[in-house]
């Protein structure tokens, strides 16, 4: 339902919203009555959205103690931030922003633990932690490290890499999330995609 046809409201020109023939309606209304204060919206939503945070956040971190770390990070800053939600896009695409920065800011964090209490196999060099590996195209790679590299780098690629090949947006949405033309996004996923392969390069 668009905000203007809400009744008690002033009517209003609806937002822009990028229309998908996927669109769970259901669930990006739910998200509208729980970002103007609906306690119980915010609940169900919670609940509708928790096994696609975690298979989101299982596409950053294959460790699922990480990932479920990172899912329950989500789920909390979706409860904490969900009235910045503007609706003016999916609340799908707003959510997938929210769970790429938290897997990310897990795998932070965990790698500041294994500095300080390393695990028997980050003791022994010829071994990989999957906690610091993810699956991408068939390869174990360190693509989080290189993600990390690339925002020191060049951090306006980081975002659109992110969404399109890790949340799988389409670049229609990415542009509307990030208030980019088109043309600039794909671009800085062309780019970002290079720098990254540079750095997942076995020597």
């Amino acid at each position: 339902m668009a905000m203007s046809d809400r009744p008690g409201r002033e009517a209003k020109p609806a937002p822009r919203r990028r229309v998908a023939g996927n669109v769970d309606e259901e669930l990006e209304e739910l998200a509208l009555r729980a970002r103007d204060g609906d306690a119980a919206a915010l609940d169900d939503l919670l609940r509708r959205i928790q096994p696609e945070v975690m298979r989101r956040c299982s596409r950053f971190l294959p460790y699922r103690q990480d990932a479920e770390e990172a899912c329950q990070d989500a789920l909390l800053r979706v409860a904490r931030k969900i009235d910045s939600f503007k609706g003016d896009s999916l609340f799908t695409t707003w959510l997938y922003t929210v769970v790429s920065n938290s897997a990310r800011q897990t795998y932070r964090s965990m790698k500041r633990r294994s500095v300080e209490f390393p695990t028997e196999a980050e003791r022994m060099p010829h071994q990989r932690d999957p906690r610091t590996t993810s699956v991408i195209a068939g390869s174990r790679i360190d693509l989080l490290e290189a993600l990390d590299q690339l925002e020191k780098d060049r951090p306006n690629l980081v975002a659109p890499l992110v969404l399109r090949d890790l949340c799988q947006m389409d670049y229609n949405e990415i542009a509307s999330e990030l208030n980019l033309a088109l043309g600039t996004v794909k671009s800085r996923i062309h780019q970002g995609r290079k720098h990254v392969r540079k750095s997942l390069t076995v020597t």
